[in-house]
């Protein structure tokens, strides 16, 4: 037998590696590696078989043993950088990237990593010219095309990102990430049809794509083709049972058709979510037991917490009743907007504004945790007729500022926080809204919030009471909510709020709303005071807004009787 000879046995771990079988990759590298310890080439190939199974700290080891052995090795320093990025060190990838190009400044594949290293710090813009300068180098390089695009959508982009989506499908038209990237632009500029074609095109070159199915049932939600909807994120969870989007995913289309035994159980992925984790940040970590209904809480201390949105928390904070009903002490937490507000709700014992020290408690629950602990269903809903109250005081000096009206008073509220994840579609633009409402009406702003497009059209309508800062806190807006007729409001915080008092609250809603609206109906089952207003087609605020100024015409009479101001 003839000796071992660590070139051939290189050259072999090498071929294993291309063939995808890595533990046989690293065994023969290993074994050349022994007979010629100075490889460096030897030790940065191993890496990248140890990285192939995300073996990826003895892989970094095996690249720095490569560039002390070759100090100037670009690609060991680039696959370093590969690795780093892996381990989420990001700013370690950037400078072991920056080394690499240092030593090699034409490595386009280096431009294209650390533009994706830079995308993840959310540094968008400098991810961007580094993949420039990536094509710029190899005009024919589809990746950094796709991560071009990419980079654009994250910089609201969308046109430009759909074209370099474009290029690199041109360039590589069997790249299903390309197309899937394609289908996530697509979708989000509203274009759910050609969304759809896209992720069908992915899942033709690569039917395991598991994130591609569960877009492909996002983009089939969104044009109401629900059946078909929970098919592809079924088929997610077949190729993948722990992926949390699709579990999610599915939960929420079941509680927007009204399953809600099982939507709720679903709906505890949130936390394992990577979509809605950045929109939540981390959960919340206790000693104490989480309470889902399962324990006695009589004689009990429990916290309800805030776990998602101020409308979410006006939502909810109605379970605190039932807590105490219970027998249990309830301590609720909430953030400072609303804690003035909720102070006094029933069956809260104590109430705690987030980020202030917690009193000792004996069982937890995230306030959206509840529906599920309590095992609501659509007939069970508790409070529906209202279980928030106004503050006196405040209510008689906000009638002071208003003064007397005898015109109808209506309270408006046409966006919520631009950092929604479904902003682009609940929010409309304030023009929209006051061109097609009667004239005759006062028109009272119930959001702080004014963005930038909408001033100049509040500037040129003087006749629009708003009071920005002067609304301090939910006390207030409660209050302005008191001294209207109506509420007419899109789905954010103010229409909860309104719904939560039992006042007369019209919710605008888009063609898929969020679940918690249901489906083709004019009515809430979490709010009896609430009237639902649905666009017919999708994008169309137009026709919405037009039935809610013949309902407002029609009404005028009724809603001043009321009020005795007719």
């Amino acid at each position: 037998m003839l000796p071992e000879h660590h070139d051939a046995l290189h050259l072999l771990g090498v071929i294993a590696y291309q063939t995808g079988d890595f533990p046989l990759a690293v065994e023969l590298i290993g074994r050349a590696i022994e007979l010629n310890p100075a490889n460096a080439a030897a030790r940065s190939n191993r890496g990248l078989a140890l990285q192939g199974l995300k073996r990826l700290d003895e892989a970094l080891d095996s690249y720095d043993q490569a560039i002390a052995l070759k100090p100037d090795y670009a690609e060991a320093y680039s696959n370093r950088g590969n690795v780093l990025k892996d381990l989420k060190r990001l700013d370690e990838a950037l400078d072991s990237y920056d080394r690499a190009l240092r030593l090699k400044p034409d490595y386009a594949e280096v431009h294209n990593n650390r533009g994706f290293a830079l995308q993840d710090l959310e540094r968008l813009d400098e991810a961007l010219d580094s993949y420039d300068r990536a094509i710029e180098l190899k005009p024919d390089y589809a990746e950094a095309f796709s991560n071009r695009g990419n980079a654009l959508k994250g910089l609201l982009r969308l046109d430009e990102a759909l074209d370099s989506y474009d290029r690199a499908i041109a360039l590589n038209p069997d790249d299903p990430e390309a197309h899937y990237s394609l289908g996530l632009a697509l979708q989000e500029a509203g274009r759910l049809n050609e969304a759809l074609d896209s992720y069908n095109r992915a899942l033709r070159l690569d039917p395991e794509y598991v994130e591609a199915h569960c877009n492909r049932g996002l983009a089939l939600k969104g044009l109401k083709r629900l059946d078909e909807a929970m098919d592809s994120y079924q088929r997610a969870l077949e190729l993948r049972p722990d992926f949390a989007d699709g579990r999610l995913n599915l939960s929420l289309c079941r509680l927007l058709m009204g399953d809600y035994a099982r939507g709720w159980e679903g709906f505890e992925w949130r936390w394992q979510s990577e979509r809605i984790g950045r929109q939540l940040g981390k959960k919340r970590s206790f000693t104490q037991q989480l309470w889902l209904g399962a324990e006695s809480l009589n004689g009990k201390t429990i916290l309800l917490h805030s776990d998602q949105g101020l409308g979410d928390a006006l939502q909810f904070c109605r379970y605190a009743r039932l807590a105490s009903d219970l027998g249990a002490r309830v301590i609720l937490e909430v953030p400072g907007p609303l804690a003035a507000l909720l102070r006094n709700l029933a069956g809260v014992a104590q109430l705690v504004e987030r980020g202030a020290a917690l009193p000792e408690f004996d069982y937890h629950c995230p306030l959206l945790s509840l529906p599920l602990a309590f095992r609501t269903d659509v007939n069970t809903i508790p409070s529906p007729d209202g279980y928030i109250s106004s503050d006196p005081g405040r209510v008689a000096a906000w009638r002071v500022k208003l003064g007397e009206s005898t015109r109808l008073r209506v309270g408006l509220a046409w966006s919520g926080s631009a950092r929604h994840q479904n902003d682009r579609n609940r929010s409309i633009a304030l023009d929209d809204i006051v061109e097609r409402l009667p004239r005759q009406f006062q028109y009272v702003i119930l959001q702080t919030e004014v963005r930038d497009a909408d001033a100049a059209t509040l500037a040129a309508h003087a006749d629009i009471a708003h009071f920005g800062e002067q609304l301090h806190d939910f006390t207030d807006t409660a209050a302005l909510c008191e001294l209207v007729d109506v509420v007419v409001s899109v789905d954010t915080s103010v229409a909860h709020l309104a719904g939560a008092m039992g006042r007369p609250a019209w919710i605008l809603l888009p063609f898929i709303p969020d679940w918690r609206w249901l489906l083709d109906r004019e009515d809430s089952v979490w709010y009896s005071s609430a009237r639902l207003f649905r666009q017919e087609q999708a994008g169309d605020w137009a026709g919405v807004i037009d039935r809610i100024r013949a309902e407002l015409l029609r009404q005028e009479r009724a809603l001043l009787s009321a009020h005795g101001r007719y």
